[in-house]
């Protein structure tokens, strides 16, 4: 598998951590659904908190890529869905400790609710790997 980043002079620099494109080629694709703070026994972590619940969140997408054999590094795109945006700073802080150069494409938006009114932040992720 190879991948590289897209960088276009004609479009403005993140604001954060991620790449303007993220071009794939070979390998598996494995795409995660949508993770929320839920832990293995079905508990919520961090109600409140949203670096707990950010922590949770990544630590549930790791675990689903690494058994189907890759690791974080694969991730090449991810969605965010906050429900208040003044969480943000909060979970990028906790999406750092997680991803790491090269990083993937990514969009975050703010949404009025989630399903359950304690989640604070959902994520979905695409991996492609060996």
């Amino acid at each position: 598998m190879t991948r590289r980043e897209i960088h276009s002079a004609l479009v403005p620099e993140p604001v954060a951590e991620y790449a303007q494109g993220v071009e794939v080629t070979g390998g598996r694709t494995l795409y995660v659904a949508g993770q929320i703070a839920i832990d293995a026994d079905g508990q919520l972590v961090g109600s409140g908190d949203i670096r707990a619940q950010a922590r949770q969140v990544f630590a549930n997408i790791q675990a689903i890529i690494e058994e189907a054999g890759g690791e974080m590094s694969d991730i090449v795109k991810l969605v965010t869905f906050l429900t208040d945006i003044d969480d943000y700073a909060g979970f990028v802080e906790v999406r750092s400790e997680f991803l790491k150069p090269p990083f993937p494409a990514a969009t975050l938006v703010a949404v009025s609710a989630l399903v359950r009114p304690e989640w604070l932040v959902e994520v979905e992720a695409t991996a492609v790997f060996k």
